[in-house]
């Protein structure tokens, strides 16, 4: 029975439900088209269908499905879990992990050595260390005002000091020193063929002089070795060349060793020679005051001849006695 009811509502034309009636309404060709149901198809009516909005992007492609995304949402993050990490500071990545080819850095100074003369170098510098605050110390005491200590220990200040690292104050005196100053030496020489001669006189100062100029960096010795041993013998000795202090044959001993040292250096005594005494003088310039001062002073040079020197046997061959 019902199945022929569906079949006769088919076949009727739309809009009529019996018999003659009114002509139907043209459809809306906008309004979608609901077809008709019977109470037996469905208990609550249908309703129309909402159109999705359009793709800004002008995209036909259809979005996919919630259940196809959930789905496919593991196997993504499971891949990007899986895949090996690039962060070069990441402990796990594989190609810093392990590199053949990466070359290692060598290592310089100290930290190439074996430990065995690491140790070597730490005492070596502990030791110049210690030199340095020892020698800082005495400085100190022997320029410092009379103490204690330089009162108990003045010999051991003064051995320590003298005469290579005496201080004084003359370049800041009232009247600092106007002179020029040129030591000379000449020596006499026992030749290979056992006769004896006597060589010129050798300016050590001159020497000096010429090594200095133009040097940006001269040395120590090259500046004030043989300056100070000269002033250091002067001062302990009177014009008779009599000692006068207790260091007055230290002075001496310190200046014939530079001179005997020089004239080695300078080959004086030749092939086969020997030293067998040395001669040292000294000759003192004044400098021409400025025009603008009103001091009047003697220009001429004035020597100041030693006597004769024995030079020692350890000496005579180039040794330093």
């Amino acid at each position: 029975m019902l199945q022929r009811l569906r079949r006769h509502r088919r076949s009727r034309p739309p809009g009529r439900t019996g018999g003659p009636g009114p002509p139907a309404a043209p459809a809306d060709p906008v309004a979608p088209t609901v077809p008709a149901t019977s109470p037996a198809d469905s208990v609550t009516p249908a309703t129309p269908a909402i159109p999705a909005p359009a793709d800004p992007a002008g995209s036909a492609q259809a979005a996919p499905a919630p259940d196809a995304v959930s789905a496919r949402a593991p196997a993504v993050g499971q891949a990007r879990a899986e895949e090996p990490s690039t962060d070069p500071t990441n402990p796990t990545n594989p190609a810093k992990a392990a590199d053949p080819t990466e070359p290692v850095t060598p290592r310089t100074g100290v930290a190439a050595l074996s430990p065995r003369y690491q140790i070597g170098v730490a005492l070596a510098l502990a030791v110049v260390a210690v030199a340095v605050c020892v020698h800082i110390g005495m400085v100190f005491l022997h320029v410092a005002p009379s103490n204690t200590l330089t009162k108990t220990h003045g010999k051991a200040i003064d051995e320590w000091i003298y005469p290579e690292f005496e201080q004084n104050w003359k370049l800041f005196a009232p009247n600092p020193l106007q002179q020029n100053v040129a030591v000379q030496v000449r020596a006499r020489i026992r030749t290979a063929d056992g006769d004896f001669r006597t060589t010129g006189w050798f300016d050590l100062s001159a020497e000096d002089g010429r090594a200095i100029d133009g040097n940006p960096l001269p040395s120590h010795t090259q500046q004030n070795e043989l300056r100070r041993a000269w002033d250091f013998y002067s001062t302990t000795h009177s014009g008779e060349n009599r000692t006068t202090a207790s260091r007055g044959l230290l002075a001496e001993t310190y200046l014939r060793r530079i001179v005997v040292l020089r004239l080695h250096r300078a080959e004086a005594a030749g092939p086969g020679g020997v030293l067998e005494r040395v001669q040292v003088r000294c000759r003192t310039t004044p400098v021409r005051p400025p025009e603008w001062s009103e001091e009047r002073i003697s220009l001429k040079p004035v020597d100041r001849v030693l006597p004769w020197w024995t030079v020692p046997a350890d000496e005579s061959r180039g040794g330093a006695g």
